[in-house]
């Protein structure tokens, strides 16, 4: 495993631990050099996994769980509608790798699911939705639910109020920006790191979609 691979994996798993304060600088952190700029492969034994069930409600009120999914791969993304940059730059990089995947797009289920429940309600995240690929499936749902799936796939979450804001509907969400390929039997496969461009996104997941 390469240096820089390692280092972002090891600050995945000590955020998604609860080890230490994280800021907002930390959870969208700058542009990866070009070397980091590939999918971050574990090896068999990581001790641990990422991924795993959950039960929430997509961005027309549908319940949604993962079992739904079995028999497509998921590309899975936790941001909020109210992120400035990070996320929306992010959901175009998904989007424009699925529309260069042609074809093998349609075996992929794009899935935002919301750090924010508290203000990304499912007429929110439609709305949001409406601006990347058509194929995304926002989820939301009670504090209780996200945080059960941000849990299983080691992504960590952090109100964060600025310096005089009084308004309690006025925070910031620092959180994780990785974003995760999950094979047709919903198991990890592969995660790709905030930076990685459309072009090297759609190679890494078209190797793996058949």
């Amino acid at each position: 495993m390469r240096p820089i691979a390692s280092t972002i994996i090891a600050s995945v798993i000590t955020a998604s631990l609860g080890f230490g304060p994280m800021t907002p600088a930390v959870a969208h952190s700058p542009t990866p050099s070009a070397s980091a700029r590939q999918s971050l492969k574990l090896p068999v034994n990581f001790p641990v996994k990422f991924g795993g069930a959950f039960d929430l409600v997509d961005h027309d009120g549908k319940r949604r769980t993962d079992k739904e999914f079995r028999g497509r791969f998921m590309l899975v993304y936790f941001g909020y509608t109210q992120c400035a940059d990070i996320c929306p730059n992010d959901l175009q990089v998904m989007s424009n790798a699925l529309e260069g995947l042609g074809d093998k797009a349609k075996a992929i289920q794009p899935v935002f699911i919301t750090a924010d429940p508290l203000r990304d309600t499912p007429a929110h995240l439609k709305s949001y939705l409406a601006n990347f690929h058509p194929a995304f499936i926002g989820l939301t749902g009670s504090e209780a639910q996200i945080r059960a799936a941000a849990k299983a796939y080691r992504v960590h979450r952090l109100k964060v109020t600025p310096t005089g804001v009084t308004n309690p509907l006025e925070y910031l969400v620092s959180h994780g920006s990785l974003t995760y390929l999950m094979n047709r039997d919903g198991q990890f496969v592969t995660m790709l790191p905030h930076g990685t461009d459309a072009p090297r996104m759609a190679a890494v997941i078209g190797k793996y979609v058949n």
